[in-house]
């Protein structure tokens, strides 16, 4: 067994205060974003945590790419035939998590998660290259393959088949919003008195802004 009992860091890079942070987690999570962003040494910023509920009862975590944040929530892609997508159809309430190591912070989110708009979806998916577009419509997937030539070999098919052609998007494939009830802000700090900010949706939209013990 190894022993990681001393992998010890002293985080020390930013505060979080209430004196410092706005009214909606939307705003502060922009913030942070983009400073992250600017700050760099951060590969895939957008890069987040999506946890499921699965029709097996268990939890499931996997990294997805975030493509758009706004007031309405938080948006990503995929398959919806796959174990991700049939899970959040089946249990919408997903969360949501950032770590960015290189300034010491995280992000949880939870909230409930719904389809995009077919135009949404579509619009994204035009945005992809093509060959992309032909990943999304190959893969099945969450489902066992017999090896990765079988993918190949469905791929090299697709490839000519839609050669000089327009690639639509597949029914089975789309956008995800995520609606946030809470978000979560953390800040690494000495001693482990890390900051740890919440804001939580009440019945008139507004939020409640509170610190949580580290």
């Amino acid at each position: 067994m190894s022993d990681l009992s001393n992998y010890r860091k002293s985080y020390e890079k930013a505060a979080l205060l209430e004196t410092t942070i706005p009214e909606d987690p939307i705003n502060l999570f922009h913030r942070w974003f983009h400073e992250v962003e600017d700050f760099g040494g951060q590969d895939e910023v957008n890069a987040m945590t999506v946890s499921t509920i699965g029709l097996d009862g268990f939890p499931k975590s996997r990294v997805v790419l975030l493509k758009k944040f706004n007031e309405e929530g938080f948006v990503f892609y995929t398959n919806y035939n796959s174990e991700k997508g049939k899970a959040i159809l089946n249990n919408p309430n997903v969360c949501l998590s950032f770590f960015w190591a290189s300034m010491e912070r995280q992000v949880i989110i939870k909230g409930q998660a719904e389809k995009t708009a077919p135009n949404i979806s579509d619009n994204y998916f035009a945005s992809r290259p093509d060959g992309s577009k032909l990943g999304a419509i190959v893969s099945n997937q969450s489902e066992v393959i017999p090896d990765r030539t079988f993918l190949e070999s469905k791929l090299s098919e697709l490839e000519k088949e839609f050669k000089n052609k327009a690639i639509s998007r597949p029914e089975f494939w789309g956008g995800f919003l995520v609606r946030p009830i809470s978000v979560e802000f953390w800040q690494g700090r000495p001693n482990r008195l890390h900051d740890r900010i919440r804001y939580s949706l009440q019945d008139d939209y507004g939020w409640k802004i509170e610190r949580l013990a580290p």
